[in-house]
C-alpha cells in the first residue's frame, strides 16, 4: 500500500504593492546584457532554423526517486490516469509530474473542483515541454502554448519550435504558436501563466531582451482574451513576485479568487511557488 503524502500549503494574504506604470530605468550592465540577448533573438527570428520535429526517447521508468516522490507520483498516475514516462525523457517526465502536482495541490487546498474543458492558453510556453501536464489537469477541448522566442536554437541544432512540435505530437487539439501574447488576440476559457516576467532579473536570466518586459500590456491582454466566465491561473516565484504580479492583475481589472503558497513540491525549489486564481469581477 502506498502511503499518502500531505503537502502543506499556506493561504497568501498580503498587502499588494502599488504597480509602477512609469517608464522603467535600467542600469548600464542591464542594458548591455539586454542588447546582447536582443541580437541573438532577432538572429534566431530571422533565420527560423529548423531540423524538423524533435522526439525525446521515453524513459519508460523513473528511478532514483525518494519515497515521498514515488508516493506522490503514484497518486498522480492513479488520479489523472497519466504515464508521462511513456512519452518523455526522465527529466521532462519528472517536471511534468511536478507541474501537475502544483496544480493539483492548489485546487485541493482551495477545496474546489478543477476546471475542465474549454479553450486553454498557456502564456510563455518555452518549448511547451509541460503540454501533457496541462492536458491531464484541464482536459481541454483545445490547448495552445504561446511563446515569443520560438526559434531559439539549442546545443543540438534543434530549435525551440522543433522541440515543441515533438512535445505536442499526437496530443489532441494542441498547438504551439510563436507570438508575443501581449499581441495575441484570441479568446480563451482558461489562461495559464507559469512564472510570467514582471521584473527585469528573470528576463535577463532567461536570455531575453528587456523590450519584452511589458507586464502591463501582457496582463491587459490576458484580461481581454479571458472569456467573461473564464479563469486565469498564475504561478509565481515566491510571495514577493506574486504580490507584484497581483497588483498588475488588479490594474488589468481581474479579481483574485484564491491564492496559496506551496511549501513542498516534487522538485526542490529555493523559493516556494505561489499559485493564484483570477476572474473577471
Amino acid at each position: 500500500m502506498i502511503a499518502e503524502v500531505d503537502y502543506p500549503v499556506q493561504e497568501a494574504e498580503r498587502t499588494l504593492p502599488a504597480v509602477v506604470t512609469s517608464a522603467p530605468r535600467y542600469s548600464l550592465p542591464q542594458r548591455i546584457r539586454s542588447g546582447y540577448h536582443a541580437f541573438w533573438y532577432w538572429l534566431g527570428e530571422g533565420l527560423e532554423w529548423s531540423r524538423g520535429l524533435y522526439r525525446e526517447r521515453p524513459v519508460e521508468q523513473l528511478t532514483h526517486l525518494s519515497g515521498s516522490q514515488q508516493a506522490r507520483i503514484a497518486r498522480l498516475r492513479r488520479q489523472f490516469d497519466v504515464r508521462f514516462e511513456q512519452h518523455c525523457a526522465a527529466l521532462t517526465t519528472l517536471k511534468n509530474y511536478d507541474y501537475l502536482d502544483i496544480l493539483d495541490q492548489a485546487w485541493t487546498a482551495w477545496g474546489q473542483p478543477r476546471p475542465v474543458g474549454g479553450v486553454v492558453h498557456d502564456v510563455g510556453a518555452s518549448n511547451f515541454w509541460y503540454a501533457r501536464a496541462l492536458h491531464a489537469f484541464f482536459l481541454p477541448s483545445a490547448l495552445t502554448g504561446v511563446e515569443v522566442e520560438g526559434h531559439r536554437i539549442y546545443y543540438n541544432g534543434y530549435s525551440r519550435h522543433d522541440y515543441a512540435q515533438g512535445y505536442v505530437h499526437k496530443l489532441p487539439q494542441t498547438d504551439f504558436v510563436i507570438a508575443d501574447y501581449a499581441q495575441y488576440a484570441q479568446p480563451a476559457d482558461t489562461i495559464v501563466a507559469w512564472y510570467p516576467f514582471v521584473t527585469p532579473t528573470p528576463v535577463l536570466a532567461w536570455r531575453m531582451p528587456l523590450t519584452f518586459l511589458a507586464p502591463q500590456a501582457l496582463f491587459a491582454r490576458i484580461a481581454m482574451n479571458l472569456n467573461p466566465s473564464g479563469l486565469f491561473v498564475m504561478v509565481n516565484q515566491g510571495q514577493e513576485e506574486a504580490d507584484v504580479a497581483a497588483g498588475l492583475c488588479q490594474t488589468a481589472g481581474l479579481k483574485c479568487e484564491r491564492s496559496c503558497e506551496l511549501r513542498v513540491t516534487l522538485r526542490r525549489r529555493r523559493i516556494p511557488p505561489v499559485v493564484s486564481w483570477w476572474r473577471h469581477p
